[in-house]
């Protein structure tokens, strides 16, 4: 009798419960129209004042909203600190609102690719009050910014790519498209999430490891294991890893299939810029795996494979504004729990380990190695109780690493 009760007031516990956070989620939009809705009307609008100079600043908004508006709004806005209560999770997971603004996601991102192109190959750009075609560094500065765009649009591509709809499997493809990283669709799936925070895997940074050593290491491991988790699957299944069976070969396909039709439509000179933003793309979002896992690792088990991930294998951020431009992303320990959840009943746990602000703050923390070090590996050290030896540290550094933190070692 209680049963049937508690299954009549559930759907009205979930009615009674508001998602906060509902429509500041339409921020995560931002970032693919803002070179619509902010940056091409303030380049008009500073040109037609005569301020040529300061209206090349709007081209470089991707920089600039990653690295300079969201770490500041972090800090004004500061943690989330809500979780959604279990009573409308199932209510919560099947809100399709959620999930189509993931999917408006992409048209936007695609346009924003197309006028990136245009206006980087046009010769009159004059209804911008711009005399001729783009300056050079205006180019660069645009490229930078479609390439971020494109980054956090492999954000949404990972948001998609865990669920079991194949239409949103489909679309991840697509988002991947564009930074030419369709191979992360197979090794984020079956490679990281088998192997998170060990020291097999290429997308779990090492104490010790900088960005730029991480960088090789995260870019070509991915790739190479993205081709033998297929190359293995298709042998199961008797076909040969050199065909369009191969879903890396497939979606490296569609990269080349959108890039040659782009080079045919704005001509050749568009290529070294498309090369560009792809590398920026990317290089954003290993920039987040950088920070992820530093330092964490799973223990052996007696039976000598890896303890089951956990809320201690991952670094977590509760901070509200990059949690809004990156669907939750930052309270990663839940999504290694529970992979398949979708993005708005993620929860944030109290046992896992936590970064001292948001992701986009530390991305630029990453770029300088040694501040990096100063704020992350104290907190490695303190995370396993100063006993460094626990930790996932880099090979090569291995006796820098305990030399430098040799006296915690032995007081442990």
């Amino acid at each position: 009798m209680s049963t049937d009760i508690d299954a009549a007031e559930r759907p009205t516990q979930a009615q009674a419960w508001r998602d906060r956070k509902r429509y500041m989620w339409l921020w995560g939009l931002f970032a693919p129209t803002g070179l619509f809705t902010i940056g091409l009307p303030l380049i008009w609008a500073l040109n037609e004042l005569g301020w040529h100079r300061l209206a090349q600043v709007p081209f470089w908004l991707g920089p600039i909203l990653i690295y300079v508006l969201i770490p500041i709004a972090d800090v004004f806005f500061g943690p989330d600190g809500e979780n959604p209560p279990d009573e409308v999770m199932e209510y919560l997971e099947n809100d399709r609102y959620y999930r189509y603004l993931t999917y408006l996601y992409l048209p936007f991102q695609y346009a924003g690719l197309v006028m990136a192109c245009y206006l980087i190959t046009a010769d009159d750009v004059s209804w911008l009050g711009i005399d001729g075609g783009l300056h050079l560094v205006d180019k660069i500065g645009l490229a930078i910014t479609v390439g971020m765009i494109g980054g956090i649009g492999i954000n949404t591509a990972h948001e998609l790519g865990h669920k079991k709809v194949r239409l949103e499997r489909w679309l991840s493809r697509i988002a991947l498209a564009q930074p030419f990283y369709g191979h992360f669709y197979i090794e984020h799936n079956r490679g990281h999430h088998v192997r998170v925070a060990t020291p097999e895997d290429p997308a779990s940074s090492r104490i010790g490891e900088s960005f730029y050593a991480f960088w090789p290491r995260t870019v070509w491991g991915s790739l190479s294991s993205s081709w033998r988790l297929e190359s293995t699957r298709l042998g199961r299944l008797g076909k040969k890893p050199f065909s369009l069976h191969n879903e890396v070969l497939s979606a490296w396909l569609m990269s080349v299939v959108l890039y040659a039709a782009l080079v045919a439509i704005f001509g050749i000179e568009l290529l070294p810029y498309l090369v560009l933003q792809a590398v920026v793309g990317f290089s954003l979002l290993e920039a987040v795996n950088y920070l992820e896992h530093y330092g964490l690792v799973r223990e052996r088990t007696a039976s000598g494979r890896y303890e089951r991930p956990a809320p201690v294998h991952s670094w977590n951020s509760d901070h509200l504004v990059t949690n809004i431009f990156l669907y939750h992303l930052q309270r990663h320990s839940d999504h290694h729990a529970y992979p398949t959840r979708r993005y708005q009943t993620l929860r944030s746990w109290d046992g896992a380990p936590n970064l001292p602000s948001g992701y986009a703050s530390l991305i630029l923390l990453a770029y300088f190695p040694p501040l990096w070090r100063r704020v992350m590996d104290k907190r490695v050290l303190a995370h396993y109780d100063g006993d460094i030896t626990r930790a996932n540290i880099h090979p090569g550094k291995r006796d820098r690493v305990l030399a430098r933190y040799g006296a915690s070692t032995t007081e442990v």
